[in-house]
């Protein structure tokens, strides 16, 4: 967890020196997965977060909590300064992995320092694979049309 002393930080609000009150800012490690998740969510070319294991446990989670995980194949380091990323992706077919792994680097780190104030250290990068156009998401479709035609 990254703590904020307001005494050395006057970025992260009023500061003892300004005559307001001092204190300390804790950031917990989930909130900077979470930041880092969405972040790589909204970069184009990024079909998912996390590996084919963690997906699919993870669709079982979300279906029970009926909402997403955005930290699923995001992993962090915090520290009292600075943090570390390391980030599980599958990419759309066609895009250019080197301009995606780019542009995540820039949108996670603008991210997480805009909101957090932590200085982005290391973004590490696994592509665990490509999804093709229509593999999986036409195949789901088709599987339950097929079982409400045969069953009224």
């Amino acid at each position: 967890m990254a703590t904020t002393d307001v005494n050395e930080r006057t970025s992260t609000g009023t500061s003892a020196k300004n005559g307001g009150p001092g204190g300390t800012t804790t950031i917990a490690d989930n909130v900077v997965a979470t930041i880092a998740g969405i972040a790589v969510r909204e970069t184009d070319g990024i079909y998912a977060l996390g590996g084919s294991a963690s997906r699919a446990l993870g669709s079982v989670r979300d279906r029970m909590s009926k909402s997403p995980d955005p930290t699923r194949g995001v992993s962090v380091e915090v520290g009292q300064k600075q943090t570390a990323v390391d980030l599980d992706v599958i990419v759309e077919y066609g895009e250019p992995i080197a301009e995606d792994a780019k542009d995540i680097r820039s949108h996670v780190t603008d991210a997480v320092e805009t909101m957090t104030g932590l200085e982005v250290v290391e973004i590490n990068i696994n592509v665990l694979d490509v999804h093709l156009p229509g593999s999986d998401d036409e195949r789901e479709g088709e599987d339950s049309n097929r079982r409400s035609e045969r069953v009224q």
